[in-house]
């Protein structure tokens, strides 16, 4: 087992337990806005759709229902505006996190062969270039990367941390980039239905790629969107030569989405009315906390989508975490993400409106 725990970094939020104790000792109790996970219901016809198919005795398929398929390319070509769109180009997976973690190793990758992410990026991404013992680099414009043994590039707009996002140019021509050298895209886009100062587009989009998907997967998840994130249930959207293999191999791997989530998926990409008043809530919460913040001496930057603020006082991260942790606010060190964070914090809109409401109150 050593032999692959080895291969890891130390799980980066076993650091911040110190912190969430100082925090949890404030006399109104923690405000936690580190993790980023959501704490409002589950909306009731999602869960009434759960419901209906819990008598679901037997075992479920890797690429899911006929109408699973059905909803996901649906949705990918009203909310994506993506074209042509058909079985052949889904995947369900378990969460999008897994997918994360192992996709390297599930495309055959290993030493030899480079993963590339963002410098600032969700931590996961490494991880899934060293359980493959595959190389990784991180980047500030991947065109600039030497494309020689580059396999697999994770493009994530909008950010996880900072909300930054990648505007169709920008993507257009990392795309045309990645197909003259033959470099496989994934676009983590995850958070796309969340944006507030800029509207995000997927790779998918056919100004982005000229109409085809061809080298091109999407990653998207119901987990902020639609409050699904104890569900775990997530699908990719792309290229059929990548996805085809990528469903055999899941099929001897088990990967499979729970029948009655797969219903639930069903429920949720069908509704938009939900999303639009989850993403209100968010938005009066990121109001809020963000001119508190900005009123406690911060900066924030970057934010213009996704549940976070990147927020800085110039000052060592961790510093940073202290200071808030002292007022009873936990908030995520900009290092998790990688050193270029190190002196920025993440700040997390996921709270209810009591909590969110004590934090402004302290800061």
């Amino acid at each position: 087992m050593s032999a692959v725990s080895d291969r890891l970094p130390v799980f980066p939020w076993d650091k911040l337990e110190p912190y969430k104790k100082t925090a949890a000792a404030h006399p109104d109790g923690i405000v936690d806005l580190s993790v980023g996970t959501p704490v409002d219901p589950v909306p009731e016809l999602i869960q009434k759709a759960l419901v209906s198919a819990a008598d679901s005795p037997g075992y479920p398929t890797v690429w899911g229902t006929s109408e699973l398929r059905d909803a996901i390319t649906g949705w990918a070509e009203r909310r994506l505006g993506a074209r042509g769109i058909t079985h052949r180009h889904v995947l369900p997976i378990v969460g999008s996190k897994e997918l994360v973690a192992w996709l390297p190793t599930q495309l055959g990758l290993g030493p030899g062969d480079t993963v590339a992410f963002p410098r600032l990026a969700y931590p996961t991404y490494e991880v899934g270039a060293r359980l493959a013992r595959a190389e990784y680099v991180a980047y500030d414009d991947p065109t600039e990367l030497d494309p020689a043994h580059l396999k697999l590039l994770w493009l994530n707009s909008p950010s996880n941390p900072t909300g930054k996002v990648l505007g169709k140019r920008e993507l257009t021509r990392i795309v045309a980039w990645a197909r003259e050298h033959g470099v496989l895209v994934l676009s983590d886009e995850c958070y796309l239905e969340l944006g507030w100062e800029a509207d995000p587009v997927s790779v998918l989009h056919p100004d982005v790629n000229g109409g085809s998907v061809d080298g091109l997967v999407a990653v998207h998840s119901l987990s902020k969107r639609s409050n699904l994130a104890g569900y775990r249930a997530a699908f990719l959207v792309g290229d059929p030569a990548v996805l085809g293999p990528l469903l055999e191999i899941r099929k001897h791997g088990g990967m499979m989405t729970s029948a009655p989530t797969q219903a639930a998926v069903v429920a949720a990409l069908g509704d938009d009315a939900h999303v639009r008043e989850q993403r209100d809530r968010y938005a009066a919460r990121r109001t809020l906390l963000r001119q508190a913040l900005l009123d406690h001496g911060f900066r924030i930057e970057h934010s213009e989508a996704s549940l976070y603020l990147w927020a800085t006082r110039d000052e060592s991260c961790w510093d940073t975490v202290a200071h808030l942790a002292g007022r009873g606010v936990l908030v995520a060190p900009g290092d998790f993400y990688g050193p270029a964070g190190d002196r920025h914090v993440r700040v997390a809109l996921t709270a209810t409106d009591e909590r969110i409401a004590a934090a402004v109150a302290r800061l």
